[in-house]
């Protein structure tokens, strides 16, 4: 599989850090690289200083940054044999492979045993076959042999072995099983965990003798990491996980990279866009009932179905994705499904439901041309892990401020079939219908959901697409979303109902915060100020300056509260120009005779 322009970039930036690394250690190969200033331009402020993982200077630890769909799983298969060449030096080092959820380390599973996919193939490509797969609960099928001929690579969740406690954790237990492993390591080791006294005195050996642990064994191969979606794994436990792995190296991959992380390259959705990964803009239609969301979304997919029937580069066959609302709510996944059924008269064979308890894609191809399935309802089960280009209409039943779980539902309708561009235009974005009171508040929810996924917030604005209200033709104007901004203010709950109170039109009140959609005038900034106390104040004032910095080249001129000058009317009296005023002259007669209608 070709790799896309910025896929290669990513890892040619990881090749000549490894390499660099070599040379100078990784802090000096990663301050050095994130100061070019190329890289400082891509970084966007996430670059600076290199901060070691657990004072292990020695150790490389770096993040790659791409928004959702730019492909970091396929990139995280060919980072192995970047890290191998450049780095780690040895024909087949392990690699421990940590992803979120139970359910994305099945699928990794799946794919990297499958020879056909290609995860798989960047792997057997670089390393040969056989390429051995563990789901982390068959590290007992392991032998000698495979760690020292073949590529090892376990998959495993990050909960697996982020524990304080390693007690009854099966990775951290002592298997005989694993015995032949240790054939020639000391019985003591600093750093291994020993058996302790109770398991000790079941197999007979001394407390401070090493455990035949699969823990145990990763530290002493030192394995290459892999974190994928890593902005859930940086905490103190997970360090302390780390540290008992003993890697030789960590990457990182995530849209969000959590501000300790080492943030050595990010791609940008532009490029994304650039290379055909990603359906952009999203049409953005808001409604003010759920009802009217839903069938706005059955309306727009059976438009792109069309589209799609008269596409002959690729079979498409465009899939609305709803998210329902939790079990006590409005709208849950039985509401809904019978709303599709009893009032759109959906067939039931064109609706999936794929929630914790109902698993309706299980061992379904949604890619065939057989398959019947149009609408997927879901809650938060497809919010990681599940793929389909087909999906095309991103459909949320909740008031979108709760919508918590939205941004990685919303990624799901973002990747492009093919990763090619269709002939019609209407094929090439994504649509999102949202129950909100007006466009603003949608569109500020739309954005901070694709900032979540890893936009940049100029990306996210460009992004979303107004839909035309109804009335407005096919030359009507179209409403822009309004930049926004959250402030977080040190004031008591009155406080901040009197800052709002300054301009309600504009200002929204949150938990601690306060949240500005377009611009504010003068005197709202000046009232704003003056129901702060002198240090909140003083921060709001600060912000609100570099938000309008930032977004300047946005704001007309009506909106930052600036007069329109315009000439006044004039006419000519007796050969003398006069000021139009109603008390000398009839103004509308005037005019009518200077335009013929008088």
């Amino acid at each position: 599989m070709q790799l896309k322009t910025y896929q290669q970039a990513t890892l040619d930036t990881l090749r000549r850090f490894f390499e660099a690394a070599q040379a100078h250690g990784p802090k000096a190969a990663y301050e050095a690289i994130t100061t070019e200033p190329d890289q400082v331009r891509r970084l966007c402020g996430y670059g600076g200083r290199y901060t070691p993982l657990l004072g292990q200077e020695g150790m490389p630890y770096v993040c790659l940054r791409l928004p959702t769909g730019g492909g970091k799983t396929l990139l995280a298969a060919h980072s192995v044999a970047v890290a191998r060449d450049a780095w780690i030096g040895r024909d087949y080092p392990p690699v421990l492979w940590l992803v979120p959820t139970t359910t994305i380390r099945r699928q990794t599973v799946d794919a990297l045993n499958n020879p056909r996919h290609h995860y798989r193939k960047a792997l057997a490509a670089a390393f040969g076959e056989p390429v051995r797969v563990f789901d982390i609960a068959d590290f007992t099928r392991l032998t000698a042999a495979d760690l020292s001929r073949h590529l090892c690579v376990f998959v495993a969740t990050i909960q697996t072995l982020r524990v304080e406690n390693t007690e009854g954790r099966k990775v951290y237990a002592h298997h005989e099983a694993l015995e032949p492993l240790f054939a020639n390591v000391p019985k003591r080791i600093s750093g291994l965990e020993p058996l302790g006294a109770e398991v000790a005195k079941r197999v007979g050996g001394h407390p401070d003798d090493i455990r035949y642990s699969f823990a145990n064994l990763l530290h002493l191969h030192r394995p290459l990491m892999i974190v994928d979606e890593a902005h859930k794994a940086v905490t103190g436990l997970s360090r302390e996980m780390q540290a008992r792995v003993n890697p030789s190296a960590i990457i990182e991959f995530t849209a969000t990279p959590h501000p300790k992380s080492n943030i050595l390259h990010a791609v940008s959705a532009a490029e994304l866009k650039a290379e055909q990964m990603i359906k952009l803009p999203v049409r953005l239609d808001e409604h003010q009932t759920w009802e009217g969301a839903v069938t706005g979304a059955i309306a727009r997919r059976a438009e792109l179905a069309e589209k799609a029937g008269r596409d002959r580069d690729g079979y498409i066959r465009p899939l609305v994705l709803f998210q329902a609302e939790d079990k006590g709510r409005e709208v849950t996944v039985d509401v809904l499904l019978e709303h599709l059924r009893s009032v759109h008269h959906i067939p039931a064979d064109k609706i999936a439901v794929a929630t914790g308890d109902q698993r309706g894609l299980d061992g379904i191809d949604l890619f065939s041309p057989d398959c019947p399935i149009d609408y997927i309802i879901t809650v938060e089960a497809l919010k990681e892990g599940w793929d389909c280009s087909f999906a095309y209409v991103f459909c949320s039943v909740a008031n979108i401020r709760s919508a918590t779980d939205a941004e990685q539902l919303l990624g799901r309708v973002l990747r492009m079939p093919y990763a090619r561009r269709r002939k019609a235009p209407a094929l090439n974005k994504a649509y999102a219908h949202l129950v909100s009171k007006s466009f603003a508040e949608a569109a500020t929810a739309l954005k901070d959901r694709l900032v979540d996924m890893g936009f940049e917030e100029q990306e996210a604005e460009a992004s979303i697409e107004a839909a035309p209200t109804l009335g407005e033709g096919l030359f009507g104007a179209r409403a822009r979303p309004l930049p926004s901004a959250r402030i977080e203010v040190a004031a008591d709950a009155g406080t901040l109902a009197a800052v709002r109170a300054a301009a309600p039109d504009r200002l929204s009140v949150e938990d601690g915060a306060i949240r500005i959609t377009g611009f504010l005038r003068e005197a709202e900034k000046a009232a704003v100020y003056a129901a702060l106390p002198a240090p909140a104040a003083a921060h709001v004032r600060e912000q609100v300056a570099a938000y309008e910095a930032e977004h300047a080249h946005e704001a007309a001129p009506a909106e930052l509260g600036q007069t329109f000058v315009v000439p006044r009317l004039m006419a000519q009296m007796q050969g003398e120009l006069v000021f139009a005023d109603t008390d000398r002259l009839n103004v509308r007669d005037q005019i009518r005779r200077a335009i013929g209608r008088g």
